[in-house]
Formats: C-alpha cells, sequence, structure tokens
C-alpha cells in the first residue's frame, strides 16, 4: 500500500511535537524529504523555531515508527481506501498552494486532474427549507457547469450540496472530519457509498480510526477550503462551522461567495464583504471568477521557482 517515501513521510507524522504542516511544506521542496531524514530543514519561520531538536530525536525511533505506522493504516488498507502525499503527483493541486496543508490524505474514488476546479458549498446543519433548496439548486448548477462540488459531508447544508450534485450526474467530494474508516454522521453512511459508487471521492486528512472531536472539523475546513478555488457559504451563523471556513478561504486567498440571502440577514456576511468576499445569487456569477486549471498549474510553478529561489 504505501511506496518508500510515503512510509518515511508518514512515519515522521508520528514524532510528537512536529507539525504537521510544516512537514508537508518542507516535503514537498526538491530533496526536502531526504532533508528531513537527515534532521534538517531549510524552512525559517514560526512554526520551524526548535523543531530540529525534535526531529533529531525522533529519527532515533524512526524503525520502530515505520513498525506503529504499518499498524496504524492498516484498517485503510484493509477496507481498499489508497492514500496520497505531497509526495505524490494525484495529490490536489489546490491544496498544495496553501501554507497549512495536510501532508497526506486517505481516500476512496479517485483523485481528477479536473478537480482543480473545484469550489467548496457549505453551510448550516440546521438550515431553513429555503436554504436547503438553495444549496440543492447551487450545486447541481455549479455540477452541469462541470466543476467539482466540496462539501463535508455534514448534515443539512452540506447533504444538500453532496444530493444537488448527484442529482445532475455531477462530481463531488466529501472532506470528512473523521477518519477514512469513520463516517460521520451515521446517518450519510448511504449518501458516502452513493458519492463513490456515482464517480465522486470521499478524503480525510487523519489516521484510519480517527473518531469525530472538536478539533478534528476545524482542521477539515482548512483542508476543504485548501481544496477548492473558493468557498460558496449558503446559510451560517457566526459561530458556524462555514462562517470559520470562508475566514480561512480568504486567509488562503482563495475566493468566498456569499449569497445575497446570507448577506440580507447576518451581519457576519455583510462585513465579509468589506474583507473582499463577493455576494452572488446565481451559479453564473461564481463561474466566471473561477481560474482554469493552467492557470493555476502556472501559479504552483511560479510558487515552486520562488521557493527554489529563496533555499
Amino acid at each position: 500500500m504505501l511506496s518508500e517515501k510515503q512510509l518515511h513521510l508518514l512515519s515522521l507524522c508520528q514524532i510528537e511535537g512536529l507539525n504537521w504542516h510544516l512537514l508537508a511544506r518542507q516535503a514537498q521542496r526538491p530533496q526536502g524529504l531526504d532533508l528531513l531524514l537527515k534532521g534538517e530543514l531549510t524552512e525559517i519561520s514560526k512554526d520551524s523555531n526548535g523543531i530540529k531538536k525534535v526531529l533529531r530525536v525522533g529519527l532515533k525511533r524512526m524503525r520502530e515508527l515505520e513498525t506503529e505506522l504499518r499498524q496504524r493504516v492498516a484498517p485503510a488498507r484493509n477496507i481498499g481506501a489508497k492514500i496520497t502525499t505531497v509526495l505524490d503527483d494525484d495529490y490536489p493541486l489546490n491544496l498544495r498552494r496553501i501554507y497549512n496543508l495536510p501532508p497526506f490524505l486517505f481516500y476512496f474514488g479517485q483523485l481528477m486532474p479536473d478537480d482543480v476546479r473545484a469550489v467548496a458549498v457549505v453551510g448550516t446543519r440546521h438550515p431553513s427549507k429555503e436554504g436547503l433548496v438553495r444549496s440543492r439548486k447551487l450545486a447541481s448548477m455549479l455540477a452541469r457547469e462541470g466543476v467539482t462540488v466540496l462539501s463535508g459531508l455534514a448534515l443539512g447544508i452540506d447533504t444538500a450540496a453532496h444530493e444537488g450534485t448527484l442529482a445532475v450526474g455531477g462530481r463531488t467530494i466529501a472532506v470528512m472530519g473523521t477518519g477514512i474508516c469513520q463516517i460521520y454522521p451515521t446517518g450519510n453512511k448511504d449518501l458516502a457509498t452513493k458519492i463513490i459508487e456515482e464517480g465522486g471521492a470521499l478524503v480525510s486528512q487523519f489516521w484510519p480510526l480517527m473518531p469525530p472531536a472538536s478539533h478534528t472539523f476545524p482542521r477539515r475546513n482548512i483542508t476543504m477550503s485548501g481544496m477548492g478555488q473558493g468557498t460558496v457559504v449558503i446559510e451560517a451563523s457566526a459561530t458556524s462551522g462555514a462562517k470559520m471556513q470562508a475566514r480561512l478561504a480568504l486567509e488562503h486567498g482563495k475566493k468566498v461567495f456569499l449569497l445575497k440571502s446570507l448577506v440580507q440577514n447576518y451581519e457576519w456576511a455583510r462585513k465579509y464583504l468589506d474583507r473582499g468576499a463577493i455576494q452572488v445569487d446565481n451559479a453564473e456569477a461564481i463561474i466566471e471568477k473561477l481560474v482554469s486549471p493552467v492557470k493555476i498549474r502556472q501559479q504552483l510553478e511560479d510558487l515552486n521557482q520562488l521557493s527554489l529561489n529563496l533555499a
């Protein structure tokens, strides 16, 4: 299941005290993994302060860590889940462009090059009837135009977005807040199965058996924001995870789209317009703001070249 490079990277992720985002950034640089395995870093940042000592102590246990890792990923292998890392070609391109990217993803289904043209559709778990209708309609309209619809498999707006996409034969990816072996909520197990059967994917940035926890869903929102070109918020209160994802998307330099009805009803949404969010009332307004896959790849190449020049 694991290549040698994957085995080494995931074993490093088990070293207590190492920042996974730092590992991911370092590993995807030229010779980055080799340097990590020597206890070296090229990054100079707040995250890297004091990390070399932690890394070098952990490397002394590398053989033990590799044995532990094989046991840790076995449940995913046993149910047919796959894995990609920042070292692999199928790791999502959009996700490579954020600073707090995960070093690996477990997944069911397929990760496709065209997923670079993806948008997250998110919102509250306790929506109004109008919110559910808007979520299904918007997701289906995006899907008809070949946009991959991301959402979080949660009840409410997320479920409606996945269902709206599947209803028109579109592609949807569920970004999970649990390990790949732990479908949550359990009431969406059938939906998760349907997403895979109809050409979509389930992805998780956690160890396979990770249960739902208060810290896993904010981390899921980071990854969902990173996988898309932008995030659409359908309906969400000031304390919701969807609002947090909108903030993360702005920090990532992604587009944030707020439905007109959301802006009219929530003060936080009106304030986000001043921070760069875009008010929309149809899918066309979102689609016209998306960037071509060719341009995304060029932007990533430019970032890599800048990284090389600064090394």
